[in-house]
């Protein structure tokens, strides 16, 4: 089954709610340089990550709760295709057991197993938008000057990205500003409403080639009590 490139720097998602790290933004005269070294920088990182990990094949676990309940856990073993798309191969997938109860009790459970099945592919693809970040959508925020470089900690730079693919989202971007490598990423968003809140939080792990990838994705949907976790795991060469 394809999906939508760029999963990886998933797998990718992933993971969040920005929290940024205290301090000021930098001095508006250091800026604009600062920021237009880092943008290259993250962008060069992202794209050398993506290349090699077009060598690898992973196991891909995502796992649905409902109001704190695991509803629904599913494995896939993901690797790019020779024409360069993800690829996934169900390994399983335990759903929770059907609901006790009359016939209208478990049209009521049907009707909201469905609605959340609706809901969550709408996430996904919402997913898909920030994880990983798209080299247009960062040079778009750059012109528009919705990039602002903050000051970290231990060793860190962080990114802040506003009105990033909707009016007042904001994702900002961690980075290990010695080795140029990844190391969290953080949205706030939402889907169709500001009411309709969402949180990515994505944790990012290193392969011994020093590809970035993203070990953890969570998504957090207070609105509708649903809670997505992907976890890419077991990465290994393709045909090892």
């Amino acid at each position: 089954m394809k999906v939508m490139p760029g999963h990886v720097l998933v797998a990718g998602a992933v993971v969040v709610s920005a929290c940024v790290f205290g301090g000021p933004p930098m001095a508006a005269e250091q800026s604009p340089p600062a920021v237009e070294q880092r943008v290259a920088a993250l962008k060069q990182s992202i794209a050398e990550s993506q290349a090699r990990l077009r060598k690898y094949e992973w196991v891909e676990t995502t796992i649905i709760s409902l109001k704190g309940e695991e509803k629904n856990r599913k494995q896939q073993r993901c690797y790019y295709g020779a024409d360069g798309q993800l690829q996934k191969v169900l390994l399983s997938d335990e759903k929770a057991a059907p609901p006790s109860g009359g016939r209208l009790k478990r049209k009521v459970v049907a009707n909201k197993t469905a609605d959340m099945k609706e809901y969550m592919e709408s996430a996904a693809n919402l997913i898909h938008r920030y994880v990983p970040p798209s080299p247009a959508d960062i040079d778009s925020a750059k012109k528009r000057e919705k990039v602002a470089l903050r000051p970290g900690q231990n060793g860190r730079v962080r990114l802040e990205f506003t009105d990033y693919i909707q009016q007042s989202d904001v994702m900002t971007v961690d980075v290990d500003a010695a080795a140029n490598a990844l190391v969290a990423l953080g949205v706030n968003t939402y889907l169709e409403k500001p009411e309709d809140a969402v949180t990515l939080k994505v944790g990012f792990g290193a392969l011994p080639d020093g590809a970035s990838y993203n070990a953890q994705i969570t998504l957090d949907a207070k609105a509708k009590n649903i809670t997505v976790v992907i976890q890419n795991s077991g990465h290994r060469p393709v045909g090892q």
